[in-house]
């Protein structure tokens, strides 16, 4: 049994959003068209409280991209994205949920972020989503989404560590910063997460 995973395609994160990430409208017609080869379809979606740490404007004196502490984590401070109710955390119209058959929210704890679908980023709260594939009989995991270097990575990675077979798709998901990607890749063979592309499928 396969699941896809699309992980945080939400306009926040698309052009003319709060973090857009270059390129990730073009993941959208791509995500569309392998819907049908999957036994199941489920979405992660970031859904921050305005008082989220990982905001840039939470903090005195602090700019966007800036590195802190937080709590025991290293933090990047971020633009405020994907604010509960907000337009810019809904997902894009353009993207096709009919099939989805969950919807994951993550990054509500205001003290820690959460890039993974599966936990928050200290590992200490799951989502749910680990217990709701195994019940489903999932054993193959693929993954895709926004963006490739954070939330679709540590997604990707945690479904390996989860003991899923795991596939990240490489063309349908993009990046925001090359150098983060080609070290998220490299960490993601060293723990024998399959990177594919969808015209393998």
């Amino acid at each position: 049994m396969k699941a896809l995973i699309l992980v945080d395609i939400q306009n926040d994160f698309l052009p003319g959003g709060a973090l857009a990430v270059p390129d990730g409208d073009a993941i959208i017609p791509i995500v569309n068209a392998i819907q049908s080869k999957f036994d199941l379809i489920v979405a992660s979606q970031d859904w921050h409280p305005k008082n989220h740490k990982s905001f840039a404007s939470n903090h005195e004196k602090a700019q966007v991209l800036d590195v802190i502490d937080l709590n025991g984590n290293l933090q990047v401070l971020w633009p405020d994205h994907c604010v509960q109710g907000s337009d810019g955390a809904q997902f894009s119209e353009a993207l096709h949920t009919d099939k989805v058959a969950a919807i994951f929210r993550k990054g509500m704890d205001k003290e820690v972020d959460s890039y993974s679908a599966f936990y928050d980023n200290n590992h200490s709260n799951a989502t749910g989503l680990e217990a709701y594939l195994k019940g489903k009989g999932i054993s193959d995991v693929y993954v895709c989404g926004l963006a490739a270097d954070y939330c679709v990575y540590y997604t990707a990675k945690d479904a390996k560590l989860a003991g899923f077979n795991t596939y990240y798709l490489t063309d349908a998901t993009r990046y925001i910063d090359q150098a983060s990607y080609e070290a998220a890749l490299t960490d993601l063979k060293a723990h024998k997460v399959h990177l594919v592309d969808t015209s393998n499928l």
